[in-house]
């Protein structure tokens, strides 16, 4: 069977990526929206990528109404942004949260209407040029068909996808994610992580996804503890830009599993980082799903070094326990150290379960999973 394989239109990588690719944003448009966070303007990268934009004679507005993970009203308010500058392209920098923005508002501002109603439709179209330029490593939303936005009435975080989405330039540049504190290195690392495991043992998994999660693991593995405990180490913010991006086109064309589908509901109810929750359930929902990916399993932990055993069992959970190292090194807490209520949680498990089977993502694990299931691991991460 044949598969199709999306990556973005051009991705420019490496050390001083940003001041290469502005000149050719004159072909983008005639003027850009920037979409960020109030923390990111205020950033050496942010003034470096401005004063570029106008050495270049290219027009720019800023929007900065992304405060924290997206959510409906916020892209709405881009979209007024968008329009009322008379902006005809848009640049995301930042974390996740303005990449993700810029696909939905860049889609909306065409398609009219509400982004709740794509809810588990296609979003395609003729859509406003979009430049990516993440400055932490892990979403990959710069090389995604994927944007991830909460509905502010109904709690949930939205999986909206489509082809259409997919920015148009990927500029993948270390230097940028210097500045990025432990937290957010942590947050967003094992969020690659989770994406380049996910993709790795999901069904939709083919080749080439096969081997950029692979080489996305394996530099994770090595790198993140060294850029987590030593921020201005550049050869590991680097191998960590690499891996979120090579993460990123793994799970734009393998989609992602159980671990995902339950971690955007902690999200949208506690307020917990995307990364942090992925991390919190990293443990639990892949010692469910070995049973249906020892094979696969067992050779992340050969690759990784974290077992040399030819009995595949054996291997599969020596790279659990790995996985389980790195987020004790991480620092990630579990659901009562963060401040969630046990209580209030508990009561909350039977629409996050009904949440998480909704998203689909579920679907994509190696091992049939039932709401049942769900039910069960998140009642264990109280354990």
């Amino acid at each position: 069977m044949s598969r199709e394989f999306y990556v973005p239109s051009k991705v420019i990588c490496g050390r001083g990526g940003v001041l290469d690719a502005v000149p050719g944003f004159k072909a983008l448009g005639k003027k850009a929206l920037i979409v960020t966070g109030t923390t990111v303007v205020t950033l050496d990268c942010f003034k470096q990528l401005a004063a570029a934009l106008k050495d270049n004679g290219i027009e720019y507005a800023v929007f900065t109404g992304i405060t924290g993970e997206p959510d409906d009203r916020m892209i709405d308010e881009g979209i007024r942004a968008f329009k009322e500058n008379g902006c005809d392209f848009l640049i995301g920098i930042g974390g996740g949260s303005p990449l993700d923005s810029i696909k939905a508002i860049g889609a909306m501002s065409q398609l009219g209407g509400k982004i709740t109603d794509f809810i588990g439709k296609p979003i395609e179209g003729d859509f406003p040029k979009m430049v990516a330029i993440p400055t932490t490593a892990g979403t990959g939303s710069e090389a995604t068909k994927f944007t991830i936005i909460t509905d502010s009435q109904k709690g949930i975080k939205m999986l909206l996808a489509g082809n259409s989405l997919i920015p148009d330039i990927a500029i993948i540049d270390p230097e940028y994610g210097l500045t990025a504190p432990k937290s957010i290195t942590c947050a967003t690392g094992l969020d690659a992580l989770t994406h380049a495991i996910e993709s790795y043992t999901s069904r939709k998994r083919q080749p080439l996804t096969d081997t950029v999660s692979l080489s996305a693991v394996k530099r994770i593995i090595k790198n993140l503890p060294v850029a987590y405990n030593d921020g201005s180490n550049i050869e590991a913010r680097e191998e960590m830009s690499i891996a979120a991006l090579e993460a990123g086109i793994a799970i734009n064309n393998a989609s992602v599993t159980i671990v995902h589908g339950m971690s955007r509901p902690i999200g949208a109810l506690f307020h917990v980082p995307h990364g942090i929750s992925n991390a919190m359930l990293l443990k639990n929902c892949l010692k469910f799903a070995l049973p249906g990916a020892y094979p696969r399993f067992a050779t992340l932990a050969r690759e990784t070094g974290a077992s040399d055993s030819k009995d595949d069992v054996t291997a599969a959970n020596a790279f659990i326990k790995t996985v389980e190292e790195l987020c004790r090194v991480c620092e990630v807490p579990t659901l009562e150290q963060y401040g969630i209520d046990r209580e209030k949680f508990f009561s909350l498990i039977d629409k996050m379960s009904d949440d998480a089977i909704a998203s689909g993502s579920p679907s994509n694990t190696m091992r049939e999973v039932t709401k049942a299931d769900i039910v069960e691991i998140y009642k264990s991460l109280w354990d």
